[in-house]
């Protein structure tokens, strides 16, 4: 008995062009490979997550439409997750289509619908609490849905039932330290069951969501016996083969990515899908010879290829010799369209309409951010113009204490780097310039102190603790939700963790203001993190 996991990369909302890839998929998957049986992921017919889109009237027909036609289309039967409205209740569905008929056969809700950080299922769904199987091959085959597994009621029932194999439907988002938290679960779950499961993931990138694949299966002891390819698309193999009275998964095992792979290669996922997905013609950014833009040109040459991408130094009064110089060397090296465009111009201009406003007030940030003003209305105008989204090159430090400025560096359509910490920048262009060999990001950029360089002799520490110290409070604060005095218990000085957790309360209206980018963490700004931006609390204990 062979099965096929059939990892995809679906576009939410195409509900034509996903049913398309499923035929297109299985007919693959029989032809090549031999399938008995293929299973795609958690609503493979809508993509993940839906969203609002799930309200729409024309949604069910046009999903009940879609797997007519996959019914009509394939040879081999398929397995697959899509929304249903049944008896007037709304569900999260897996369905069993066989070929030549045009409604599913067998079908499955979900039961354990996730209501936490970046899912809101119940605020769509209606929870099942039935089990579903059906026989194929001489075996049982029992359907779980994504967040059934990491509970043991669903795979109990599936047990009580009779299953041999559970296939376990996923849209399961990327995240640090995730692979190996499903792998425990799934773990879980076989050890008490004694039965086989099969973990189909979701791929691609989606707004802030990524979908990093890793489809695996675990044998009836728990133990991983075939592992899918991270950040493609795949067809992998299970093969069901008995022997010594056991009948387990057989398949190939392919490594997993590294903290600094996976993440990077999260980022490249997420920055192609959303230029691609969304229609843009490439993408551009400011290119600074600074740390954050240097790292963000190198995830969109790898992302798109560098003909697609169009850096740009806007230099100013302060901006140093060696940003010019390093700018310059990166842009070659990469070999993306390159452009110089000084904002003295600009900005001289501006500062003339605001002369007589400005009499006799003091110079401060207002003067800094219009550089950051110039620079941002400059990469928007070339956006409209040539059709490339703009990617903005704050990181999740910057942003968490709004060393940002609105409508200057904020500006653009897509944040490669909002959930990526400067430490963690400085740890993937180290990491990126070893895969290379080489000097994808000069040597230069990485080891000079990092400057906003909107002022002389400006450099982030002025404003800011050390990185690894403001990353260190961050991270206790933000993703582990910590009190400023927990934190402080943790051997943080005082002054440092309440200026940081006070800076982090107080520029909520940044971030609600921010472009999307991928979350590559436990806790990202965004659907993971939502503060209100007038309140009255205070941090403390």
């Amino acid at each position: 008995m062979r099965i096929i996991m059939a990892q995809q990369n679906a576009l939410v909302g195409d509900i034509e062009g996903n049913a398309q890839r499923v035929v297109a998929a299985a007919d693959e998957a029989r032809r090549l490979l031999g399938a008995d049986l293929v299973v795609f992921p958690e609503l493979m017919l809508t993509g993940y997550p839906p969203e609002d889109l799930l309200l729409r009237p024309s949604l069910n027909s046009r999903v009940d439409a879609a797997l007519a036609e996959i019914g009509a289309a394939v040879s081999v039967p398929v397995v697959l997750g899509y929304p249903a409205v049944r008896n007037g209740l709304r569900r999260n569905a897996a369905g069993v289509m066989f070929p030549g008929e045009s409604t599913p056969r067998h079908e499955y809700f979900k039961q354990c619908l996730p209501n936490y950080r970046v899912f809101d299922e119940k605020r769509y769904f209606q929870r099942g609490d039935t089990p579903c199987t059906f026989e194929l091959g001489g075996w049982t085959f029992g359907i779980t849905i994504c967040e059934d597994i990491w509970h043991s009621e669903p795979a109990s029932q599936l047990q009580q039932a009779g299953a041999d194999v559970v296939l376990n439907l996923n849209a399961s988002p990327f995240r640090t330290n995730k692979v190996e938290e499903r792998l425990e679960q799934v773990q879980a779950r076989s050890r008490e069951t004694g039965m086989s499961i099969l973990y189909c993931n979701l791929v691609g990138g989606q707004d802030e969501l990524v979908f990093d694949g890793a489809s695996f299966a675990c044998n009836s002891s728990g133990e991983r016996c075939v592992q899918g390819a991270s950040f493609n698309e795949a067809l992998i193999p299970v093969d069901l083969q008995c022997k010594d009275g056991s009948c387990d998964p057989v398949g190939e095992l392919l490594p997993l990515p590294g903290m600094e792979q996976g993440v990077y290669q999260a980022l490249v996922l997420a920055t192609r899908d959303y230029v691609n997905k969304n229609g843009f013609k490439g993408a551009l950014l400011g290119l600074s010879g600074g740390i954050d833009s240097a790292l963000t040109l190198a995830v969109a040459v790898d992302a798109l290829g560098p003909e697609r991408v169009e850096a740009v130094m806007m230099p100013f009064r302060y901006t140093s010799a060696m940003s010019l110089e390093d700018a310059e060397k990166q842009a070659r090296t990469l070999r993306v369209n390159y452009r110089v465009m000084p904002i003295e111009p600009a900005f001289n201009g501006f500062m003339g309409i605001l002369d007589e406003a400005f009499a006799g007030l003091a110079k401060d940030t207002t003067e800094e951010n219009l550089q950051a003003r110039c620079r941002g209305v400059i990469l928007m105008a070339l956006s409209n113009k040539i059709g490339s989204v703009v990617l903005t090159t704050g990181n999740k430090s910057e942003m968490a204490v709004g060393y940002a400025t609105l409508y200057g560096d904020m500006a653009g359509g897509f944040s490669v780097l909002k959930d990526v910490f400067k430490t963690m920048v400085f740890r993937l262009a180290r990491w990126r310039n070893q895969q290379a060999g080489s000097e994808i990001i000069p040597e230069r950029v990485i080891t000079r102190p990092p400057s906003a360089e909107l002022a002389p002799d400006q450099v982030d520490t002025d404003s800011l603790p050390d990185y690894d110290e403001l990353d260190a409070i961050l991270q206790r604060y933000v993703e582990q939700d910590m009190s400023a005095e927990a934190v402080i218990r943790d051997g943080f000085d005082r002054d440092n963790v309440y200026r940081v957790v006070k800076l982090t309360d107080r520029n909520e209206y940044k971030r609600r203001q921010a472009a999307v980018g991928p979350r590559v963490s436990r806790r990202a700004f965004g659907k993971d993190r939502r503060y209100p931006i007038t309140n009255g609390w205070r941090p403390g204990d």
